[in-house]
């Protein structure tokens, strides 16, 4: 995070001084425009990190002596990309081979095809970048996320969702849950991926572009983000009100 803050002021240097050299740069008016698009875009992945589909989950009550144990409701936060940013790094370090394989090319005589797959701003490189990184949030996901294995925790707890058999058919819901939400997810994450190519190709230096998205962006806004919950968490348990005077941050005791 600290290596992608220190690239920032050069790159808004850079951009800022192209647009106000020449007359045919836009000047302070296409400035204004990219500022406002790049704000609209942390926005956008802030609400890819922070969302989350609460699953419910009933416990089952027990009376031991005069005490009452369980019976709360509590939830489960699935998150539409449980993978974070390591789709669009398997797919990046995949779109490496075709550059690999350009340099083995006697001559440097390249087709129309190889010649798409190695510029990052072509619409073949970025159609195949972003089939990868749904591809890949799918498998990721299917990896770290285990239905089979929560339900039997949930089970094990005595805990159950509301309307759904404990076990296997407790699986199969998540299971499908997490298949709804991961389409979406999946597509937001891969159209992040590529916005860096698509400010490029509308004339935005390519230092300052990098910043539109990427896994420049996400590592940015899912750092800070924590960092600002862990701190908040802790002044919370010291009886402080919290880190900001206008609010909590919104789903930051959401997984407490």
């Amino acid at each position: 995070m600290i290596g992608i803050i220190a690239r920032f002021p050069q790159a808004f240097v850079q951009e800022l001084t192209t647009r106000f050299s020449s007359p045919g740069q836009g000047g302070l008016i296409v400035f204004l425009v990219e500022i406002i698009l790049f704000l609209a875009v942390i926005a956008a992945a802030i609400l890819l990190v922070q969302g989350t589909r609460k699953v419910p989950v009933q416990y089952a009550k027990r009376v031991v002596g005069n005490r009452q144990y369980g019976g709360a409701r509590q939830y489960i936060p699935l998150k539409p990309y449980a993978a974070n940013v390591m789709p669009i790094i398997f797919a990046q370090a995949i779109m490496f081979i075709p550059v690999t394989v350009a340099g083995y090319i006697a001559g440097g005589k390249l087709n129309s095809f190889m010649s798409a797959l190695i510029d990052n701003t072509s619409w073949v490189y970025n159609l195949i970048f972003a089939a990868l990184i749904i591809l890949f949030t799918y498998l990721y996901t299917a990896i770290t996320i285990n239905p089979t294995q929560m339900a039997e925790d949930m089970k094990r707890n005595n805990g159950f969702i509301p309307g759904v058999k404990p076990g296997k058919d407790t699986a199969n819901f998540i299971d499908k849950i997490m298949d709804r939400i991961t389409l979406p997810g999946s597509l937001f994450l891969a159209l992040i991926a590529i916005l860096p190519a698509f400010a490029d190709v509308f004339g935005v230096q390519r230092e300052f572009a990098q910043f539109f998205g990427g896994t420049s962006l996400l590592i940015l806004v899912g750092v800070v983000l924590d960092t600002l919950q862990q701190i908040e968490s802790h002044l919370l348990m010291r009886h402080y009100d919290g880190l900001l005077e206008t609010g909590r941050v919104r789903g930051a005791h959401a997984a407490y």
